[in-house]
């Protein structure tokens, strides 16, 4: 191993105040000296993929990437993955209907074992929302869920009788909840054929359609069964919670022009997405080969410019810092989960599983991600919108 690579990452750990073989919870053990030139070689792809095959080791695994995030280090090492990533994205639409299903597939298909173990007794892949309705601090991952959705429905202001559309239903949690306690009825759509089963069974009995869909084909044609005669068949609400994601840039028209089809001209708008605070094209390379393929994090100007002359924007609620306390809560769970787990999650993919939720607490501990909540009307709302918090 050349005395310069190794010398490099060194370095390159201290403006993180990051040590090579030091003894403090962020400090990391290298295990194989290969593991500095890859880094060199490959940026957070060799870095993510190094973790996965225990080339190194760190006790704070959160903590020292929170370090590096915070002190920009991810700035100065690209690698070649990065630059083929962004030029892929530049050449084609990673998002196009063709790979739609690639994340169903790859991502929320692994198995419902899996998210059960993780997300608490609602499974809610999104960020909790960790206060009561009077702004009291909450302890507890499935209270901080329901709060989330709570929220959701008193920002859309949900009556009895609304008909509601949720665009990336996930597990039929938003839903069922909605149906439950604001007694609206609704539609859900998916690209995951595993999320649709168990979304189905878990709104049999109340006035929810499931469909294993792609958001492209929202308000083509009749689009679930109103049960209700109207000759409208556009909804009174819509909402979307952790889907936007997956979109991409280019598909952004195409995502609000399908939302807007689907709704009333006295409607509502509520769109829940992760954030960054650049305007890229592409996700990290080792996310994308390994959590999410084909996703992207919207800028605010990403999304204002897709906005434009669709909707007014009447809200943007920005609470970052509660996706740390929801990540947290996910790592503990599925730590405790593992030896009662299915095998084929295997110890690569156990490590693999640290590195994303330990990432994703570090971006939003660092702020280089953001969680917004936008409510969108199609005209504006006549004497104006007041957000509840």
């Amino acid at each position: 191993m050349p005395a310069t690579l190794r010398n490099r990452v060194v370095a390159l750990l201290a403006l993180a105040d990051v040590r090579v073989g030091g003894d403090r919870p962020w400090d990391i053990q290298v295990d194989d000296e290969h593991f500095f030139s890859r880094v060199i070689a490959q940026g957070s792809l060799g870095l993510g993929e190094s973790y996965m095959d225990g080339w190194w080791r760190c006790e704070s695994l959160d903590g020292m990437l929170f370090r590096l995030l915070r002190a920009h280090v991810d700035e100065r090492v690209h690698g070649w993955s990065a630059l083929f990533d962004g030029l892929r994205a530049h050449l084609i639409n990673l998002q196009s209907r063709k790979r739609a299903f690639t994340v169903g597939e790859r991502h929320y298909d692994l198995g419902n074992d899996l998210y059960r173990a993780m997300l608490g007794s609602r499974l809610v892949y999104s960020c909790g929302y960790w206060r009561d309705r009077d702004g009291a601090p909450l302890h507890d991952l499935d209270a901080a869920q329901e709060a989330k959705l709570d929220l959701v429905c008193r920002k859309l202001g949900l009556l009895p009788g609304m008909r509601v559309l949720d665009i990336g239903c996930g597990w039929g949690e938003g839903l069922k909840f909605a149906a439950e306690r604001y007694g609206v009825s609704g539609v859900g759509v998916t690209i995951s054929r595993e999320q649709a089963e168990y979304a189905r069974e878990l709104c049999a009995g109340l006035p929810v359609e499931i469909l294993l869909q792609d958001y492209r084909d929202l308000g083509e044609g009749a689009l679930g069964d109103s049960g209700s005669g109207e000759a409208d068949p556009r909804f009174d609400r819509v909402f979307s919670l952790g889907m936007f994601e997956h979109v991409g840039v280019r598909n952004y028209a195409v995502y609000f022009d399908a939302a807007r089809r689907c709704l009333k001209p006295d409607g509502l708008f509520l769109l829940h997405t992760i954030g960054g605070n650049q305007s890229v094209t592409h996700t990290d390379p080792w996310i994308g080969k390994y959590i999410f393929p084909n996703s992207m994090l919207p800028s605010a100007q990403q999304i204002a410019a897709a906005v434009e002359q669709r909707f007014v924007i009447e809200d943007w609620h920005n609470f970052s810092a509660d996706y740390d306390l929801t990540l947290q809560a996910w790592r503990s769970n599925v730590e405790r989960a593992w030896p009662e787990l299915d095998a084929r999650y295997d110890e690569r993919f156990k490590r693999m599983w640290r590195f994303y939720l330990a990432g994703a607490m570090a971006s939003f501990r660092s702020r280089h991600a953001q969680l917004w909540q936008l409510v969108l009307s199609p005209e504006g709302v006549p004497g104006g919108y007041v957000a509840p918090r």
